[in-house]
């Protein structure tokens, strides 16, 4: 019965998601979707996105009620065919058991774990199968490994994944290894020797992106494919106010309207990613870390470097995918990438295309890795 029969499910966005609440059904019973149509909208604690449907079919029930709060897994909706008799669906939700938080498929091993490179203690997740080669998501300027929410599981169907806290971020040492491009990637592949692995796809957000580049063309042994998501270091402009508003911001008020800019629907900055963001901006020694690379890395509102450009010299598989609507860094600089590369603007989407349209961006993630 179940192999005709298609179960919506909550789904687990981040580590750390246990729970979501249902904020709205983007279709009627008995709609037609296809492979990533959205059907239902989720609210978590950090942002709130739609569950797309994971197969084609009908919606033939809906099970979760609008204001819901439901466990990772639990029972949104039935996808089936029309051939599929009713009393087979009744039975397929009557049946359904939420499985365990601890499911041996669920998440093997701890969340996070610890590495101490060059005397900097770093954290990272690593997921997915335990062969192939991995793919090593680098976030971006303020950011930590949980802007990969989105796509962390994703990705981990097809391949390793490794999300990294950089130095200085998320909960990783309020230390830097320097303050440059070329520090930084001597950094992310000490960091790999340390771990065990020799090479990885890179995934690069903004300055991590521009982190990839340079690790692409200092250590290119390192690098088997390069994806770069609204990347720094393609060209010199750069939006100054984010960039320095970010460092300077103290208070909710002052921090609000500054992430805002990073996302086309300015209402994905909820208040716990601003909360967090200020928690995170308190940590001893973050201010001046955060001022240091805003001063090497974008000084007077323009990149300083643009190892991008560069990634000519690179012989590695080049994807670039850029929101249409960037208010950081301009989505023109995706037609400067080389011409090698495959590049993608999304419409909807602003500076954190990875989470503004994650289905998108992980379908352009999976066929790059694969190809």
């Amino acid at each position: 019965m179940a192999g005709r029969i298609t179960a919506l499910v909550m789904p687990k966005w981040g580590l750390e998601m246990r729970e979501g609440r249902v904020a709205g059904w983007l279709v009627e019973e008995g709609a037609r979707l296809e492979v990533g149509t959205p059907v239902i909208d989720v609210e978590t604690d950090k942002i709130s996105n739609a569950v797309e449907a994971p197969d084609p079919g009908l919606l033939r029930r809906k099970v979760a009620r609008d204001g819901e709060m439901l466990p990772v897994k639990a029972l949104l909706g039935v996808l089936a065919e029309a051939d599929v008799p009713d009393a087979e669906v009744d039975a397929f939700v009557a049946a359904y058991e939420v499985p365990p938080a601890d499911d041996a498929g669920e998440d093997e091993g701890p969340a996070y774990a610890w590495a101490e490179v060059d005397g900097i203690r770093v954290r990272y997740a690593r997921r997915g199968p335990p062969a192939g080669v991995p793919v090593l998501f680098l976030h971006g300027y303020g950011g930590d490994l949980g802007n990969w929410l989105f796509n962390l599981d994703a990705v981990a169907a097809v391949a390793p994944v490794i999300a990294l806290d950089l130095p200085g971020h998320g909960q990783s040492d309020a230390r830097l290894p320097g303050a440059s491009l070329a520090d930084f990637a001597a950094f992310v592949a000490a960091f790999l020797a340390k771990i065990g692995v020799d090479r990885v796809h890179v995934v690069g957000h903004s300055m991590g992106g521009a982190i990839g580049a340079q690790l692409a063309l200092d250590h290119p042994a390192r690098v088997v494919s390069l994806a770069l998501i609204d990347a720094a270091g393609l060209g010199a402009e750069i939006n100054g106010d984010y960039t320095g508003g970010f460092a300077r911001a103290t208070s909710r008020r002052e921090l609000k309207p500054v992430v805002e800019q990073l996302f086309a629907d300015p209402t994905l900055a909820s208040r716990r990613m601003v909360e967090d963001l200020l928690r995170y901006k308190r940590v001893d020694g973050v201010g001046a870390l955060l001022d240091a690379l805003q001063g090497t890395l974008f000084p007077n509102g323009r990149q300083a470097d643009t190892p991008g450009l560069r990634l000519g010299e690179s012989d590695a598989p080049l994807l670039v995918v850029w929101g249409a609507q960037d208010r950081v860094i301009p989505a023109a600089h995706a037609a400067q990438a080389p011409r090698r590369a495959l590049v993608e603007v999304l419409q909807g989407a602003g500076h954190m295309a990875m989470m503004e349209k994650p289905g998108e961006v992980n379908t352009l993630l999976k066929r790059h890795i694969g190809a």
